[in-house]
């Protein structure tokens, strides 16, 4: 049974419940395109199979009724526009979410336990792989619940059943972010059929093969429509903070990129900046080192650090530096979730 949710201001909070799913359902609007190219970025409905991040076994599952009660993280720029565990293109704007094994689509209020503050998101990708962390947030959703400064926070998640379920139908029939969002605000007023329910209704009326008497033929049931997406601005929000005045993530700013074999090769590069970085990769041939460089940059500022092992010299493909381990590690598991084994946090 769920435990009731922290607020300042008991009485509301079915008033403010509301409003933050239909605040989701905006931001799933926005996520909405048309036009041939971005059909194959829809994504699709997800369970998944089992698998393993450093030897830890995750059995993702389909549930309604989920609650859980940990630590959340977030990522931002450094993911934006990649794809996420569904298919669909990470927007750090949007309000989602990665769940270790939540199907996906699904909707969870998501509740900061040291100050009330909640919010809806729509889980979509996989994470985090940190110990005890327990959801991964957008950049808006992790504003909306003022964990950005810290990185973390510790919090309550609570899947919502009507809204889970309505997105699950839409996915599955090949809706993306535009008409889960149509959905979730039928849910969210008790307006939305299950799509089991639906067939029932539309499935003509098998009739007999004799005349007398004439046969009678059911009318379907005309199919709920969806309501338009809501505007991009929403009209209701949990948080009066902009964007801007948030302040940047725990990361040290650095140039464009770090060093290259060609600055290696002149030797003109700096010495690394103090911090914790995250490894991608160890190489003997500097070509290896470069091509993985360009590989990983659109995850943050990378650079190639030459040392040796075993009388060779290695070429160590890194990202950072971080200004915490923390933070360097929500880098570290994105990249696992996207190939880079290897991928670990270091100390320069």
């Amino acid at each position: 049974m769920p435990l009731a949710l922290v607020s300042p201001r008991p009485a509301a909070q079915t008033l403010v419940q509301a409003a933050a799913v239909l605040l989701l359902a905006a931001s799933l609007g926005a996520c909405g395109s048309s036009g041939g190219k971005n059909v194959a970025q829809r994504g699709s409905y997800k369970v998944g199979a089992p698998y393993k991040i450093d030897g830890v076994t995750y059995t993702p599952q389909e549930e309604f009724n989920h609650v859980e009660t940990g630590v959340a993280s977030w990522y931002g720029p450094g993911f934006h526009g990649k794809s996420t565990a569904n298919g669909e293109p990470y927007d750090q704007s949007a309000r989602t979410a990665a769940h270790r094994t939540l199907q996906m689509p699904a909707i969870v209020r998501v509740t900061n336990l040291d100050n009330g503050m909640s919010t809806v998101v729509r889980i979509n990708d996989r994470g985090p792989f940190a110990r005890s962390r327990i959801i991964d947030l957008s950049r808006t959703a992790a504003q909306e619940l003022d964990i950005v400064r810290n990185g973390t926070g510790h919090v309550r998640i609570e899947q919502l059943q009507a809204e889970s379920l309505a997105v699950k139908d839409v996915a599955i029939a090949g809706g993306g972010p535009a008409e889960q969002q149509a959905a979730v605000a039928q849910a969210s007023s008790g307006r939305y059929a299950p799509a089991q329910a639906q067939a029932q209704a539309q499935a003509p009326v098998q009739t007999a093969a004799y005349n007398p008497p004439p046969p009678v033929y059911a009318q379907p049931a005309p199919a709920p429509a969806y309501v338009q997406p809501a505007p991009t601005q929403p009209v209701w929000q949990t948080n009066s903070r902009s964007a801007a005045a948030d302040p940047a993530p725990a990361y040290v700013p650095a140039s464009s990129g770090g060093p290259t074999v060609a600055s290696l090769a002149t030797g003109s590069t700096l010495q690394p900046a103090s911090g914790f970085y995250v490894q991608t990769g160890a190489f003997t041939t500097p070509e290896n080192a470069e091509h993985q460089r360009g590989a990983v940059s659109s995850y943050g500022v990378s650079e190639i650090s030459q040392g040796s092992a075993g009388g060779r010299d290695v070429y160590r493909v890194r990202l950072g530096p971080y200004t915490t381990s923390d933070a360097a590690g929500i880098v570290a598991d994105r990249l696992k979730r996207s190939g880079y084994g290897d991928a670990r946090v270091v100390a320069n």
